[in-house]
């Protein structure tokens, strides 16, 4: 066996790897060529076959981003030696690690979560999805005086970019983001982004959309949120609880009968704002960490 690099003509080895591992997972969707091609053109992932006798068996993606080092997808064809090829796909990647730390993702029921504990990852929290009905408007919750709840208008995208990323502390979103979700989720707009304005200046954001690959396999009518933005400066003041209702009712007008989201299960604040809003937990993952310093 050999390890490598990944080039073109593996693709339709990945793609059956890849559906071969997560069939069955929660909210499954399968990849076919095209959109596996597009997902790695648009994230530039680094890519390690596992190779025997000219046959793939097993590959690993890793990414480097602005959240660390990450081991993306880990999949190994079943036979009897598929611990070993996963170990050494992911000892490839942790040669690769500059930042001394390296994580990865597991549905938190899942019996791998063992194996990766073996290798040196510890678990250290963890994703929430969460999932809200929609069956009617609902009031949307008093803020300060001044401040105007609204959606975008078509010439803000610099502004927006600008609120967003400093409520996050740093580039979460660019000039060209909006271009990108209308494209991949129509009929999306600037309609359906929600903020808060005072004084002219937009202090708090949150985005909605469909919920786009979901409803397009399962032929549902959920939408999606993005997580709040708001300014350091104007916390506290109510403004994501009723950016989020509005965003809810804006989307149960556009008829859609449920919204999702994810956030981390150590924000305990929004995690118990989200419950107030009528959202429930419906799927789990835990982060692994391994300190390679």
């Amino acid at each position: 066996m050999k390890i490598r690099e990944f080039v073109d003509r593996d693709l339709p080895s990945l793609v059956a790897l890849f559906n071969e591992t997560y069939k069955g997972s929660y909210e499954f969707i399968p990849f076919d060529e095209t959109t596996l091609r597009s997902w790695i053109r648009e994230r530039n992932p680094r890519i390690f076959i596992a190779e025997e006798d000219n046959k793939v068996k097993g590959f690993v993606v890793y990414r480097s981003g602005h959240w660390g080092d990450e081991i993306r997808w880990l999949c190994v064809s079943d036979h009897p030696n598929r611990k070993l090829v996963e170990d050494a796909l992911v000892r490839e990647v942790e040669k690769l690690v500059k930042r001394g730390e390296i994580s990865t993702t597991v549905d938190a029921e899942d019996s791998k979560i063992e194996e990766w504990i073996k290798r040196g990852y510890k678990p250290e929290g963890g994703l929430y999805h969460m999932v809200a009905q929609l069956d009617g408007l609902k009031p949307i919750p008093k803020v300060p005086e001044g401040i105007k709840l609204r959606s975008l208008k078509p010439n803000e995208e610099k502004e927006l970019v600008e609120a967003i990323n400093n409520g996050f502390g740093w580039e979460r979103v660019t000039q060209d983001t909006i271009r990108r979700w209308k494209k991949n989720n129509p009929p999306f707009d600037e309609e359906w982004v929600h903020v808060a304005e005072l004084d002219g200046r937009i202090i708090s954001v949150v985005v909605s959309k469909p919920d786009t690959e979901y409803n397009r396999f399962f032929k549902g009518r959920r939408g999606y949120l993005g997580p709040a933005a708001t300014l350091p400066e104007h916390r506290n003041k109510n403004l994501a609880k009723a950016l989020t209702r509005r965003a809810m009712n804006f989307l149960y007008e556009k008829k859609m009968n449920s919204v999702a989201l994810y956030t981390s299960e150590r924000n305990v604040p929004s995690v118990t704002l989200l419950r107030k809003l009528g959202f429930k937990v419906k799927h789990h993952w835990k982060f692994l960490h391994k300190d390679l310093k």
